[in-house]
């Protein structure tokens, strides 16, 4: 029996005169498979954007059709600016297809692709970012459902007591592509056990997260850590306008 995708490709051969431009793309979507940072993966996109990305070698299309009732058909090449991102890690030139998101997990999903290669930052803050304090457990949830990750790096994502934390792919392939991006994993820890959760500087008088690039400017003898924000408040520091630890507080 013929596929859904062999069946619409048939349909389609079959018109009389030619489709108009860009029916194609609005009936199904396209797909491709490219070399990532773990490996192998299939990427799907639309002509809206990058709708879904897996690194199983399971049945992509099958998986994506019952997720998005959409057929699948083989693209010639990738989407405009994925090979770069893929290498780099910078996503800013990329189209995210998230039509079939709610308004609360695109919101979510549009705070993560905000943090920085080689930077996390707690689930309370995307929480905070996007105006919804209390939902922290939902952010993680809409979180765990990214169609795209890798892309929108919900891996950038961690818990608040400096352990990663759950991922689509796994919690192997969380910190294997945080310690790529440069990501000090052992430190997080490391401080963390200590209790310290926020780190400042005595020359700037700022405190930020531990993975903030302005934190790890901080030399030694000028570096002091925290519990809590409030403590560092207390002690005389104002939030880093960069990574907003106060979003977190």
């Amino acid at each position: 029996m013929n596929s859904p995708e062999d069946r619409l490709l048939d349909r389609l051969a079959d018109l009389t005169t030619d489709a108009p431009a860009g029916l194609l793309d609005r009936i199904a979507a396209r797909w491709v498979r490219v070399d990532g940072p773990l490996g192998e993966m299939s990427v799907a996109f639309t002509d809206h954007g990058i709708a879904y990305v897996r690194t199983d070698p399971g049945d992509f299309t099958a998986s994506f059709r019952a997720r998005f009732g959409r057929p699948l058909l083989p693209a010639d090449r990738p989407p405009a600016g994925l090979l770069p991102a893929l290498r780099t890690g910078r996503t800013s030139g990329l189209r995210f297809d998230l039509r079939g998101l709610t308004d609360f997990q695109r919101d979510v999903l549009l705070a993560a692709r905000t943090i920085p290669r080689g930077e996390v930052r707690p689930y309370s803050w995307i929480a905070h970012r996007i105006g919804r304090p209390k939902a922290v457990r939902a952010v993680g949830t809409a979180l765990g459902n990214n169609p795209v990750p890798l892309l929108i790096p919900c891996h950038r994502v961690t818990r608040s007591d400096g352990q990663t934390g759950d991922y689509v792919f796994g919690r192997e392939a969380k910190e294997t592509l945080l310690r790529t991006e440069s990501v000090n994993v052992d430190e997080m820890r490391t401080l963390a056990a200590r209790g310290v959760f926020y780190v400042a500087s005595d020359t700037t008088g700022v405190v930020c997260f531990p993975t903030c690039h302005n934190a790890r400017r901080i030399t030694p003898r000028h570096r002091h850590g925290f519990r809590t924000l409030a403590q560092a408040a207390a002690a005389g520091f104002r939030p880093c306008r960069s990574c907003h630890p106060d979003l977190a507080a």
